[in-house]
C-alpha cells in the first residue's frame, strides 16, 4: 500500500478544518448561506496557507448534491469526485506553465458551454500572477461578465504583479501567515490521531521552521518522523533542522553578564563542533535579544511558546535596555557581514567580541566633554585586565537588595533630562517646596528635581514612594513592572538622590501587594489622572457651551467626545 504524505492526507475537506483563516471562512460562509455569490474570487497569501484548499472547498460547496451551502456533505458523488481530483467541472489550471495568450483563449473558448455534471463550472487558476500581459487582457471581458454557470477562483502568492483591472473584477481575500501556536497545535492534533509519540519542544521547533506555512510544517513533520524512526524527538528534530540549542544562547548571554569572553567563545566552539550553521547562531541570538527587549519595554508581553521564558525574564532584569538595543544591532550587522568574513567562525567570533568591546566600562572616569556613546566604548585591553574585578563587584551588587550607591564618577554617564520633554505638570511639581521630611506624596515633585536619564526617569515614574527611613528610600512597584527595576536602575537612582541631598542614599524596591497595586500613587498614574481630569473638564465645558447646546437642540446634533482636546 502506497504511503500518502501528511500534507495531502490531512488537507481540510471543509471550512471547519481550516486553521487560522477565520476571516476568510466567515465571509465565504455567509455568502454561500445567503446566496450572495460573486462570480470571481482572488485568494492571496504565502505558500501553504490554504489558497488551493479553500478553492476546492468552495467548489464542493457550490456543486454539492445537497445544495449550495457552506457545509457540503462530503459524501455525495460530487464531493467525493472533487476530493479525489476527478470532477470534470472543476478545472485546475497552472498559470505558471500556461502563460501564453493562446492557452488563455483555449480556456475561454469552453466557458460558454454548460457544466457537464455539476451546478457550476469552476475555473481554478493557480499562480495567476504568472500570466502574460496579453493573457490578462484576454481574460478581462470574460472575468467581468461570465456566464451564470461559471465561477472563477484565482490564487497567487504575489498579488503585486496582477493588473489592477483584474483586481477590480474580483472579490479579494488575503490569507494570513499562520502563527507558531496554530501550526504546532495542528501538528499535535495530527500526531495524536496518528498515535505517534512526540516531544512538545520538537513541535515548537518544527512550527518555527515552517515560517507561517502549514504545508511546510507538515512536510517537515514527515521528514522528522523519517529521521526519528517513526518518533518525534527534540534531539533528532534539532539535528535535522540544524537548530542551535537554547543552552548555547544562554551560555553567551551569561558570559556577557559575567564579562567572560572565554565562555562566549567556548559556546561558538560547541556550535561549530556540532556542525550547526553559525549564521543560525547569530540569527537565534538576535531573536532572543528581541524578546528580551519586548519583555523590558512591553509590560503585557508574554510568549508561553518559549520553554526558556523564565530565563528570558531573568535576562531582562539583568541587562540594561540600552545595552540590549546595542547588542541587537551588533548581532544583526555581524550576521549580515558574515559573507565578508574570512570564515563563518571568525565572523561569528568577531561579532561576539564586539559585544564585549562595546559593553559599558566599569569605573572609567569620563572627561567633561565626553559623550555617553563614547564613554560606553572601553578598550579591549582594559576590559580583559579588569574582568575579575568587574565580576566580583557585579555579583556583590546583585546579592544585596538594598543597593549601595556607586561612586559619584559614574553619574557622568547619566544623561540629564531634556527640558523640552518635561511636561507642564512636571514643571509645576518642580516649583513645590519640599520639606525636610519627605513623604510619599512628595515623590512626584522630588523625581522631577533629580538628574535622571530618560530611560531611568520612565521607570521611576512607575514606582511609588512608600516611606523614607534615615538614608533609605523604600519604593513599591507593581509586579508587571518589577523586571524593569534592575540593579543599574537602583544604582542610578541612588547616585541621583546622593547628588540632590549631598549625602549617600540607599534605594530599596519591593513588589506591591496584589490588593494595593491599583492604589499606588506613581508619578505616571498621577499625570494620567491629571490628564483625565482635564479631558473631563473640557468635555463638560463644551457640553455646557450655549452655542453648542443650541446646535444640539436645533439640529439634533451629537457631540463627538473623541474630538475634544483640552487646552494647555
Amino acid at each position: 500500500m502506497s504511503y500518502q504524505v501528511l500534507a495531502r492526507k490531512w488537507r481540510p475537506r471543509d471550512f471547519s478544518g481550516l486553521v487560522g483563516q477565520k476571516h476568510v471562512v466567515q465571509a465565504l460562509s455567509n455568502g454561500l448561506d445567503q446566496g450572495r455569490l460573486h462570480h470571481a474570487f482572488l485568494f492571496t497569501g504565502t505558500r501553504g496557507v490554504g489558497k488551493t484548499t479553500i478553492a476546492r472547498i468552495l467548489a464542493k460547496s457550490l456543486n454539492c448534491l445537497e445544495g449550495v451551502s457552506s457545509k457540503p456533505c462530503g459524501v455525495c458523488e460530487h464531493c467525493v469526485a472533487i476530493d479525489e481530483g476527478r470532477f470534470v467541472d472543476l478545472l485546475e489550471i497552472d498559470a505558471a506553465s500556461r502563460t501564453k495568450v493562446d492557452d488563455t483563449r483555449e480556456i475561454l473558448d469552453n466557458v460558454q458551454y454548460a457544466p457537464a455534471r455539476g451546478r457550476f463550472k469552476v475555473y481554478l487558476i493557480d499562480e495567476v500572477h504568472m500570466l502574460s500581459t496579453h493573457s490578462f487582457n484576454a481574460l478581462l471581458k470574460t472575468l467581468e461578465e461570465p456566464p451564470e454557470h461559471v465561477k472563477f477562483v484565482l490564487a497567487t502568492t504575489d498579488p503585486q504583479k496582477i493588473p489592477v483591472t483584474i483586481l477590480s473584477r474580483c472579490m479579494q481575500f488575503n490569507l494570513r501567515r499562520l502563527a507558531v501556536d496554530e501550526i504546532s497545535g495542528q501538528l499535535e492534533h495530527i500526531l495524536n490521531d496518528e498515535s505517534v509519540d512526540f516531544d512538545a519542544a520538537a513541535l515548537t521547533l518544527l512550527a518555527r521552521a515552517a515560517d507561517g506555512s502549514m504545508r511546510d510544517g507538515l512536510s517537515l513533520l514527515d521528514q522528522a518522523l523519517a529521521a526519528g524512526n517513526g518518533e518525534l524527538k527534540t534531539e533528532s528534530v534539532a539535528a535535522m533542522l540544524g537548530t542551535v540549542e537554547q543552552r548555547h544562547l544562554h551560555d553567551i548571554l551569561d558570559a556577557l553578564i559575567a564579562h567572560d569572553v572565554s565562555a562566549a567563545l567556548a559556546a561558538v566552539e560547541q556550535v561549530f563542533s556540532l556542525a550547526r550553521d553559525l549564521s543560525t547562531l547569530l540569527n537565534d541570538l538576535a531573536e532572543t535579544l528581541h524578546r528580551i527587549a519586548l519583555i523590558q519595554q512591553v509590560p503585557d508581553y508574554r510568549d508561553d511558546s518559549r520553554s526558556d521564558w523564565g530565563q528570558l525574564l531573568r535576562y531582562a532584569s539583568q541587562f540594561d535596555t540600552q545595552d540590549i538595543q546595542l547588542f541587537y544591532q551588533i548581532v544583526v550587522t555581524g550576521r549580515r557581514d558574515l559573507a565578508l568574513a574570512p570564515s563563518l567562525r571568525s565572523g561569528a567570533e568577531m561579532t561576539l567580541l564586539r559585544l564585549f568591546a562595546f559593553q559599558p566600562g566599569e569605573g572609567e572616569a569620563d572627561s567633561p566633554g565626553q559623550s555617553t556613546s563614547s564613554a560606553r566604548v572601553g578598550s579591549a585591553a582594559q576590559a580583559a585586565a579588569s574582568t575579575a574585578s568587574v565580576n566580583a563587584s557585579t555579583s556583590a551588587v546583585r546579592e544585596d537588595t538594598a543597593v549601595q550607591p556607586r561612586p559619584a564618577v559614574e553619574s557622568a554617564t547619566l544623561d540629564p533630562p531634556n527640558s523640552a520633554q518635561v511636561s507642564a505638570e512636571a514643571k509645576s511639581h518642580s516649583t513645590i517646596e519640599l520639606p525636610e521630611a519627605i513623604q510619599p506624596e512628595h515623590w512626584p515633585a522630588l523625581m522631577e528635581r533629580l538628574e535622571l536619564s530618560i530611560p531611568v526617569r520612565t521607570v521611576a515614574g512607575m514606582i511609588a514612594l512608600k516611606q523614607v527611613q534615615g538614608d533609605q528610600f523604600e519604593f513599591e512597584v507593581g509586579a508587571d513592572h518589577l523586571e524593569m527595576v534592575n540593579d543599574r536602575f537602583k544604582n542610578s537612582m541612588a547616585v541621583a538622590l546622593e547628588k540632590h541631598f549631598g549625602s549617600p542614599r540607599r534605594v530599596l524596591v519591593r513588589a506591591a501587594d496584589q490588593e494595593t497595586v491599583a492604589d499606588l500613587l506613581t508619578p505616571a498614574q498621577l499625570d494620567q489622572n491629571a490628564r483625565d481630569k482635564k479631558q473631563q473638564d473640557a468635555e463638560s465645558a463644551v457640553a455646557a457651551d450655549p452655542v453648542v447646546r443650541r446646535l444640539v437642540d436645533t439640529f439634533d446634533a451629537e457631540i463627538v467626545k473623541e474630538s475634544i482636546r483640552p487646552l494647555d
